[in-house]
């Protein structure tokens, strides 16, 4: 009898499953074995390794004027990138990529593209939805897209110098955008995640910088000047309610901020600013005891110091109070002054009234003073009338701000304070109520009197006092006299100064109903009425009704 096939083939089925147990066996004994050998030969210390989510962008707070009007946001944007391992045609994606995006160096592209290790290259950060759109559409193998935070500007140029602008991760690089990353209040994110700080709230009026920069922009026109620089701040607190330079600068435009044409000339530069200086040169000696008002200087011939002669514009012909020196802009009647208060005297007060050493803002550093380097008798006369001393607008308007202000010392911020901070804001006393009074009395009447250099500035209602200013510029062989910087320097309404108020431009040329001149009572002062004039109802100063006298 036969035994069946299934039978016959059992034992060797059986031989192969103890094989291949055996097998495994084996090899789980030699593994245990090696990693036994790992552990004894180790050196005993622990190591491990962990992957974190690196943050590709950072979440920043939106930046709103004191009325919470939108200065500043992120909004959500497409940025181009691309894997070169996967890159079919480089030249072809650098071609159509410079024909779609003109910006775009196409060698450099090939370059990068052409090291096929690399599976990442930027291409473009923040493109606009119709750059990406158009990408798109190419069809270009190896390019993709991720979504990022972008920074905008819906204010445009109107505040460029002040906000300054971001780098490409979102991170700020100038301006408000950088005091807020040295201040902490940015968030490191991935993606466009909406943020949840607070907003940063600026002093600035965004309808105030508006009227300001339309009038500045329609007077460097108009006077056919290289630029112009305007602000406005509060008197008592030192904040900047608006502060602009013509010409403005785009953040929304990569390296706006690096345009050489259109320099920050509020902050960023120093000038010699003329005969502002003169209320600075009065106000040291009514403070000292030196002088009042009724103070009479015989102004009738030039001051000759050394080989230096100190001249007037237009002389008086006849000895000036000091009432009058300030009214007619008298170069002779301030160096008088100024000499006989003395250098030291002089050194010390522009001292206390800050305009000796660097100051700051939230937008960066203000450029710092240029002193004379020998400060001597020459000096204290010129600088008297403001030849000799160069000051960054924004610090002598700070100055000036503590001259009308009762005599407080004020620091500009462009951060608004909180209205329960408002009260006592203003920084230590550097002169005395009394002076500061009579400070403003002989700005009012430069305003209103016939003869006054400010009297083009007078805007009916308003009670609007300032100084003129016009200094030439200084050049190769000397002071170039048919390139000047005219500046008018105010505070309104004068009887109790809420603002202060200057206005600067820049190499003005004659203009209608100048004949011929270019000195800031002829174009300085007429743009600083036409801005309060603007701005005045925005601040809600009103003009004050005179009755006619019956």
């Amino acid at each position: 009898m036969t035994m069946p096939k299934v039978q016959r083939s059992a034992l060797p089925l059986r031989l192969r499953m103890l094989a291949v147990a055996g097998g495994l066996v084996l090899a789980a004994a030699a593994i245990g074995g090696q990693l036994v050998q790992l552990g004894l030969s180790g050196s005993g210390s622990m190591r491990s390794a962990s992957a974190e989510p690196i943050a590709r962008t950072f979440s920043r707070p939106d930046i709103v004027d004191r009325r919470g009007r939108l200065i500043a946001t992120d909004v959500p944007a497409n940025s181009l990138f691309a894997d070169p391992a996967i890159v079919l045609d480089r030249d072809e994606v650098a071609e159509r990529l410079a024909d779609t995006l003109p910006d775009i160096d196409a060698e450099e592209l090939r370059r990068q593209l052409a090291d096929k290790s690399r599976r990442f290259v930027w291409i473009r950060r923040g493109l606009a939805p119709v750059e990406a759109q158009r990408v798109h559409d190419l069809g270009l193998p190896g390019l993709a897209f991720r979504r990022e935070a972008k920074r905008a500007y819906p204010s445009g140029a109107w505040l460029g110098h002040i906000v300054g602008q971001v780098n490409p991760d979102n991170k700020g690089i100038a301006g408000i955008e950088r005091y807020i990353d040295e201040t902490g209040e940015v968030e490191a994110v991935q993606g466009p995640v909406a943020t949840t700080l607070a907003p940063v709230r600026l002093s600035i009026d965004l309808g105030v910088q508006h009227a300001v920069i339309d009038e500045l922009r329609a007077a460097v026109d108009r006077y056919r000047a290289t630029g112009a620089s305007g602000l406005v701040m509060d008197a008592a607190t030192g904040e900047i309610l608006a502060g602009a330079s013509w010409p403005t600068v785009d953040p929304n435009l990569p390296g706006a901020l690096l345009d050489a044409s259109a320099p920050d000339r509020l902050q960023g530069g120093v000038y010699e600013l003329g005969s502002i200086f003169k209320a600075l040169t009065i106000a040291m000696a009514l403070d000292d005891g030196l002088v009042t008002l009724d103070t009479p200087y015989d102004v009738t011939e030039p001051l000759i110091i050394g080989r230096h002669q100190i001249h007037d514009l237009h002389p008086a012909g006849r000895p000036l109070t000091v009432r009058e020196i300030f009214i007619h802009s008298s170069n002779v009647g301030s160096a008088h002054i100024a000499l006989q208060a003395g250098t030291s005297r002089q050194l010390v007060f522009h001292a206390r009234m800050g305009l000796t050493e660097p100051i700051r803002t939230e937008a960066g550093p203000v450029a710092p003073p240029l002193l004379p380097p020998r400060w001597g008798e020459v000096e204290t006369a010129t600088i008297a009338y403001g030849h000799g001393f160069a000051v960054a607008p924004l610090q002598i308007a700070a100055a000036m701000a503590a001259l009308v202000n009762g005599g407080q010392r004020v620091s500009p911020t462009y951060i608004a304070r909180e209205p329960a901070n408002r009260t006592g804001a203003a920084g230590d006393r550097v002169l005395s109520l009394k002076t500061s009074l009579a400070i403003r009395e002989l700005m009012r009447l430069n305003v209103t009197m016939p003869h006054g250099t400010g009297k083009r500035a007078e805007v009916a209602g308003y009670r609007l006092g300032g100084k003129t200013g016009t200094a030439e510029i200084p050049g190769k062989g000397g002071y170039q006299e048919k390139s000047v910087i005219s500046s008018f320097v105010g505070a309104l309404p004068m009887e109790e100064p809420r603002y202060v108020l200057l206005v600067t431009l820049f190499e003005p040329q004659p203009a209608d109903g100048t004949k011929g001149g270019i000195t800031a009572g002829l174009n300085a002062a007429p743009l600083a009425g036409a801005i309060v004039g603007r701005i005045a109802p925005i601040l809600g100063v009103l003009p004050r009704r005179i009755e006619p006298v019956r």
